[in-house]
């Protein structure tokens, strides 16, 4: 069973990615010499230490030690959704999987993502003493997520002719679903972002020993034969493609 706790990754290009165990915490902020943080927000409005994220099991929680500003933590996924963290707020749970931290700046807001990919839901099926029993899935995928989509429009050509060789890129992809409602607000960095995301987190497809010499085609690849071979998405599915 892979190991519980959470991940926090900037908006850095190429992405700084830090994996924090259960009891493992992370701060933020504009950082100096003398007080380091592990996600760097650079921009003088925000503060050396501005706040922290703290692994607890399949969840996370937030600190803002600011003393005047509010911090946003919104939801990617869902249709607008977000929670505050108050000044000086300390070990806030959040609830969500997939979180964009939003920090007040001078010109523009500062953020990072923190991914908690290892929830637990009760089993449909009762055990004889009448309680559920939390079973983690192989691989735990929600089907109303953009990164379903994504995964599915990958799969598209192979769901529809198996002999296709076709795998689409992230500009296809783009095009693909444009118009859908569950993706709206997609870019091509953000589609790549989320083939990232899949690879390593939900299906944990694995590395090549040449990656670092390679394009990224591989985790494309990989994601489409592993979601196939296990029927994680299935023709069925298809039909979320329509507008």
């Amino acid at each position: 069973m892979r190991m519980a706790g959470v991940i926090v990754q900037s908006c850095d290009d190429p992405p700084s990615v830090r994996e924090l165990a259960p009891g493992q915490a992370a701060t933020f902020g504009r950082g100096s010499p003398h007080s380091p943080v592990d996600i760097v927000l650079p921009d003088a409005a925000i503060s050396r230490v501005a706040g922290s994220v703290l692994a607890v099991e399949d969840h996370w929680l937030v600190s803002n030690l600011s003393s005047r500003r509010t911090y946003v933590i919104e939801n990617p996924e869902g249709g607008g959704e977000f929670i505050k963290v108050a000044p000086r707020r300390l070990e806030m749970p959040v609830p969500f999987e997939f979180s964009r931290v939003v920090v007040p700046g001078s010109d523009r807001p500062a953020a990072f993502y923190v991914f908690a990919p290892q929830h637990a839901y009760a089993d449909i099926s009762l055990t004889p003493d009448g309680s559920a029993d939390a079973t983690r899935t192989s691989f735990p995928l929600d089907e109303t997520a953009k990164y379903f989509l994504i995964l599915l429009a990958l799969c598209e050509p192979r769901l529809r002719n198996a002999s296709s060789p076709v795998i689409p890129t992230a500009p296809e992809i783009l095009v693909r679903l444009a118009g859908l409602p569950g993706a709206a607000g997609l870019t091509r960095a953000a589609i790549n972002f989320h083939i990232g995301y899949l690879a390593r987190e939900k299906l944990r497809v694995k590395t090549p020993d040449d990656a670092e010499n390679t394009k990224c085609d591989w985790q494309r690849s990989a994601l489409v034969s592993l979601a196939l071979q296990f029927d994680l998405v299935r023709e069925e599915h298809l039909a979320l493609l329509t507008a």
